[in-house]
This record gives C-alpha cells, structure tokens and sequence, in this order.
C-alpha cells in the first residue's frame, strides 16, 4: 500500500508539471503561418463604346434562338478563352438590343462581375476598361438587368480569360 501511495503521489506532481509549460504550441506540431494571396486590384476606365446597338440575329452563334428579336438583348464582344498578358487592357464590351442603359434615358442596367468579387455598374453605353491584373485564370459575367431590378433571363454571359507574365 506504501508503494502505491508514494506512485500515486509521484504521478500527482509529474503530471501538473508536464502541463505547466508556457509554450502554446508545446504539444503540437510545427505552425506555419501564410500571408493571404495578392488581391487583385484592378484600374477601370471608361471609353465611348465602338458598337452600341445590335439585333439579336447580328450575333452568329446566338445561345437562344427562340428569342424574340423585339426583346432586349446584350452581346459580350469578347471571346470566350482568350490570353492576354498582364500589362494588357482587358475591354468590356457589348452591344445593347431593344434597351437603352439609363444613365441614356433608359430603364435598363448592365451589371459586371470579375472573379465573383463585389459587382459593378455599367448605366452608360460605354466600354469598360480593366487593367492591373494579376497572372491566372479570372471570369467576367456580364449581365443585362431589368427595370426590376433582376437580371433578364438569357441575357447573363461569362467569359473565360487567362493572364499570363
């Protein structure tokens, strides 16, 4: 009985000075902390669009080809997977079809997101210009919104681009 009160009392103080170290990461493995990526920053500057109005038949490979021609309709005019380098401007721009944008006397919007960050507005007939981007792979969307305030159905596109050094 001795021999068993003398280990019991010998485990009792190893134990409490086993868990008193100062350390935070005593009992585990190796921490490795990683810095957040580069966010992307990009530089948007607007230019008088080339093309402003077009029918939804002037598009060679329309998606949908039971819409009416007398119902809005947006076109990107940029090709699905294409590379650009990274000091290179990058261009929305599209073609409108029974809509006006209202900042033209219209009821319509386009909105723009790049890479599912915070969406942008488009209320003029004017091409957007993106700059400053970072190498990789990144998706614009590019939808026409209604007067009510959603996305006109069929009339959302997104495009693939890849940016290189």
């Amino acid at each position: 009985m001795r021999v068993f009160v003398k280990v019991m009392l010998g485990a009792l103080l190893v134990v409490p000075a086993g868990c008193s170290a100062n350390n935070d990461n005593a009992h585990t493995t190796a921490t490795t902390i990683v810095p957040p990526p580069v966010r992307q920053q990009l530089r948007v500057t607007t230019r008088p669009a080339a093309n402003v109005t077009t029918t939804p038949a002037a598009e060679p490979h329309h998606p949908h080809p039971d819409l009416h021609p007398q119902n809005p309709s947006l076109v990107f005019n940029l090709p699905n997977g294409k590379t650009f380098k990274a000091n290179d401007d990058v261009v929305i721009d599209f073609s409108l079809a029974n809509a006006k944008l209202k900042g033209d006397g219209g009821d319509y919007r386009v909105r723009y997101i790049v890479d599912d960050e915070e969406m942008q507005w488009i209320d003029r007939a004017e091409q957007v210009v993106l700059s400053g981007w970072t190498s990789g792979k990144h998706t614009i969307r590019l939808e026409l919104v209604g007067p009510d305030g959603w996305p006109l159905q069929d009339q959302v596109t997104t495009r693939e681009l890849t940016v290189t050094k």
